[in-house]
């Protein structure tokens, strides 16, 4: 199945017109006139819904990286989408000004590996490289959490603080929820309360203030960016030992904690989905576990052997020996098959993007040699009702013609809509730049969801 790299473009290009890059709802109140007539006429549509009816923001993005997990030692945000609550957006132009949403200042991403939270990573700034925005912060661990106290425990804490005559601070209880006659129990009317402040002064996304209090915010960190401090210039000449002077090194102030940034496209490069939303969501693994154990490795085995026929790896089928005119000639021993031809850089997935729908596989590999002689293939199959390989998409590349049919690599599956059903998450990189797309399976049907904008990252490695 072959697909040129310009027909990506165009179906986003035809959806964006139809659609427009802000769709109704998409923010608060005050967004719809976004303040000047330039900015708006980077995002056509209409803003009708405010308040508590405005749509949760929910961006997807791919956290590109080298180094080990955890501590890199460069890496960069990809923004891939944002769901506005009835469109996909393209993550990389929503509401710029001039950097987009998706990656503003002080935004948060949870960093995902198969649907399961691996770390965070929050946006302290961002630039474009090569035509394409991306996001430069710091990976940080999840957050511990904290054991639930028994039951035991709560009642004796209970018992303590009616006996002691210390004010405590507590909810308080108003009349019909559980718990109301808690307050005369305890025999103390004066007993000062902490109440839950009702002022609209908080956002969804954190508690770190907004220059624009219309403009919708994703999850945003509780860590505040430092003052400004003066511009020092440094003179190789200067005599005076007091005079501050600029060096290379690690700053001992308390700027801002930035990972060094990744350039290009490297070999080691590694790369993780990451989600964004102001709304927390129950976790949600894309784990698949099969009945039978068997049946992973010979799925495995069936899809292989069509991606080798894709790749034309398969030899040809062997000739039977010619029959001699000797009687008394000895048989001829047989002849075993050779081994199949190595994939190389193969990935092999399984996941389950809902509840119940069953197992989802995704291969990828290549061909051996130079880049100009390679060949990609990616397929997306699921079981029949048979047990065998149904393939979905079967999606072959060139490496001559990676401008025309770009290679898709797998990031992840993700939920970009929040609605419970991963999608599968690829990369579409041709020779001299790429886009990240979105495929939903549903129905025995893989359907192109999504292709987001992209940029020129140069020439690919001659790998």
């Amino acid at each position: 199945m072959a697909m040129r790299f310009d027909s990506f473009r165009g179906e986003r290009q035809v959806a964006m017109r139809r659609s427009g890059i802000l769709r109704r709802g998409a923010a608060l109140a005050g967004v719809g006139l976004l303040a000047a007539l330039p900015l708006w006429c980077q995002y056509p549509g209409q803003v009708s819904k405010t308040g508590k009816e405005a749509p949760v923001l929910r961006a997807v993005a791919v956290l590109e990286w080298t180094g080990e997990a955890g501590h890199p030692k460069a890496s960069r945000m990809a923004p891939v989408c944002v769901f506005d609550g009835g469109e996909l957006q393209d993550g990389g132009l929503y509401l710029a000004r001039p950097q987009p949403l998706s990656l503003a200042g002080q935004v948060e991403y949870e960093l995902q590996e198969n649907g399961k939270p691996v770390g965070l990573f929050d946006i302290n700034y961002a630039g474009q490289e090569q035509g394409a925005w991306v996001g430069y912060g710091a990976w940080k661990p999840l957050p511990k959490p904290q054991p639930k106290p028994s039951m035991e425990e709560l009642a004796r804490r209970r018992i303590d603080d009616e006996g002691s005559d210390r004010p405590i601070l507590h909810r308080k209880y108003h009349s019909g929820e559980d718990g109301a006659g808690d307050k005369s129990s305890s025999g103390d009317a004066d007993r000062p309360a902490l109440h839950r402040k009702d002022s609209g002064e908080s956002t969804a996304g954190g508690d770190a203030p907004s220059d624009d209090p219309d403009r919708p915010v994703l999850k945003k960190s509780k860590k505040k960016p430092p003052e400004e401090i003066a511009h020092v210039d440094s003179l190789p000449d200067a005599t005076d030992p007091d005079r501050p002077r600029l060096k290379r090194g690690k700053s001992t102030g308390d700027g801002l904690e930035v990972l060094p940034t990744l350039m290009g496209l490297p070999a080691d490069m590694r790369q993780t989905a990451a989600v964004s939303d102001a709304k927390s969501r129950p976790e949600h693994p894309w784990s698949y576990s099969w009945a039978n154990a068997d049946d992973e490795t010979r799925m495995k085995l069936a899809l292989e052997e069509i991606a080798r026929d894709a790749l034309g790896l398969k030899p040809p089928p062997a000739q039977a020996p010619m029959k001699t005119a000797r009687k008394k000639a000895k048989a001829a021993p047989p002849v075993e098959p050779p081994p199949p031809a190595p994939l190389l850089d193969e990935q092999f997935h399984i996941f389950e993007l809902s509840y119940g729908s069953g197992a989802t596989l995704v291969l990828t590999a290549r061909t051996d040699g130079p880049l100009e002689q390679q060949k990609f293939v990616t397929l997306i199959a699921q079981p029949d009702l048979y047990g065998n390989a149904l393939v979905l998409l079967k999606y072959v590349a060139d490496g001559a013609r990676l401008n025309e049919t770009p290679r898709m690599r797998l990031v992840d599956a993700v939920d970009a809509m929040a609605d419970n059903r991963g999608e599968l998450l690829f990369e579409l990189r041709g020779a001299t730049e790429r886009h990240f797309a979105l495929y939903r399976v549903l129905r025995g049907q893989a359907e192109k969801l999504f292709v987001s904008s992209g940029g020129e990252f140069g020439a690919a490695s001659r790998e």
